[in-house]
């Protein structure tokens, strides 16, 4: 059996002294998402306290659109641009991040998402009240394809502050999108990057590693906004249940850092959630007349769960119930 350390990319310290570094870098890896990027741009330009104090990069993954062109007339000059020889693919791209970054504090914001007026601050308030917080997140909204808001995630706590329990209750489910949360370089350079077993809930599996080490901080202003439309990443790994099947498999990987005494309820609770998404899926793929994938998902159900209602739906969407 591979150690999970040769997954994950090694982030080196950054070599320069800590009076020469921005206290953050915003990093924003990008493919084919040039539609999006200008208001990813914008939102993080409106609190731009300047080169001193925060590095602003694109990293683009050999995108067939044209990113350089939005970099060149909104940053004007302001922010980086790197692009990759080739497609790297988008664990790899996210490593570039890491490892290009200097801040002390990184946030890794996707081309087609963005931040709310105050973000920087309150989580720079949050990161820098306690070195034991390896990181910090907020309440977060989804949009549209138009920037419309859809629908705000729950408040985890009423008050800003420590995240109680934080490893189990962020096991539990999949509660923080990339864009809401930062995180202290140092603690990149602890754990290592992403892991690259999974192509989707990458994420998830990161956060959840942090917080079997660090202390987590959270805001419950809404100060993030992550994009669902049909060409993301996300919405192509759905078509064929890639994004459940990985799901599946990152649950594996970080069950060994939950507690002994509470790694069954926990993860039992994960699998079952996730079984009740994949039958609502499933449904909503036979309304819109795809089986093939409808079929994926009830598998999937039934991968997460094997109780005798998750089989009665599975059978149900199989027969082409919705």
């Amino acid at each position: 059996m591979t150690s999970a350390a040769n997954h994950r990319a090694v982030i080196s310290p950054v070599v320069e002294v800590a009076s020469e570094r921005p206290t953050w870098s915003v990093m924003i890896p990008t493919y084919n998402s040039a539609r999006y990027l200008g208001e990813t741009l914008a939102s993080v330009l409106a609190q731009d306290p300047g080169p001193a104090k925060m590095q602003i990069e694109v990293v683009d993954d050999g995108s067939d659109d044209d990113p350089a062109q939005i970099i060149e007339q909104l940053g004007k000059g302001r922010v980086q641009f790197h692009r990759q020889p080739r497609n790297v693919g988008q664990i790899a791209n996210f490593a570039s991040c890491l490892q290009r970054s200097r801040g002390h504090y990184i946030h890794l914001l996707h081309g087609d998402d963005r931040v709310c007026p105050g973000y920087y601050d309150a989580m720079e308030a949050g990161l820098s009240a306690d070195p034991a917080i390896g990181a910090a997140f907020c309440r977060w909204a989804l949009i549209d394809e138009e920037g419309t808001e859809l629908e705000f995630q729950e408040e985890e706590i009423p008050a800003r502050g420590i995240l109680p329990d934080a490893l189990t209750r962020l096991a539990s489910d999949q509660r923080i999108v990339t864009p809401s949360i930062a995180v202290r370089r140092t603690v990149w350079e602890q754990l290592g990057g992403f892991d690259s077993r999974l192509k989707c809930a990458e994420d998830w599996e990161m956060w959840v590693r942090i917080a079997s080490r660090y202390a987590i901080y959270y805001d419950p202003r809404p100060m993030a906004e992550y994009r669902v439309h049909n060409t993301s990443t996300t919405a192509r790994a759905m078509q064929g249940a890639q994004e459940m099947y990985f799901t599946w498999r990152a649950m594996q990987i970080f069950a060994p850092l939950l507690p002994r005494e509470l790694r069954a309820s926990v993860s039992r609770s994960a699998r079952k959630r996730f079984a009740a998404r994949s039958i609502e899926r499933g449904r909503a793929l036979n309304a819109a007349g795809d089986r093939s994938a409808a079929k994926a998902h009830a598998r999937m159900a039934l991968r997460f769960a094997h109780g005798p209602r998750t089989w009665r739906h599975a059978m149900h969407i199989y027969l082409g119930g919705q």
